[in-house]
């Protein structure tokens, strides 16, 4: 990381009130917020909806020693990346 420059997990969510309370609750067990903007309504088609924007800290992840990672081999899975 650069001197000076914000770190973290950038992330806008727009939602219902209950939507939002749920993502926020959900993210926290994930990390840290580091920034936690406040909620913006929005409007026209939207209206009813907010805006919200975090940037959560989230520790890198911790492979276990051990632990094989599974590939997938049943050909019936669908390949998003297949062109």
């Amino acid at each position: 990381m650069t001197a000076g420059l914000p770190s973290g997990l950038e992330i806008w969510l727009v939602g219902t009130p209950t939507e939002l309370d749920a993502a926020v609750t959900a993210l926290a067990a994930t990390g840290r917020f580091a920034q936690r903007g406040t909620r913006h309504a929005m409007a026209g088609a939207d209206s009813g909806r907010y805006r919200l924007y975090l940037r959560l800290a989230v520790a890198p992840a911790v492979r276990r020693p051990g632990r094989a990672q599974s590939v997938p081999t049943d050909p019936s899975l669908l390949d998003l990346y297949q062109s």
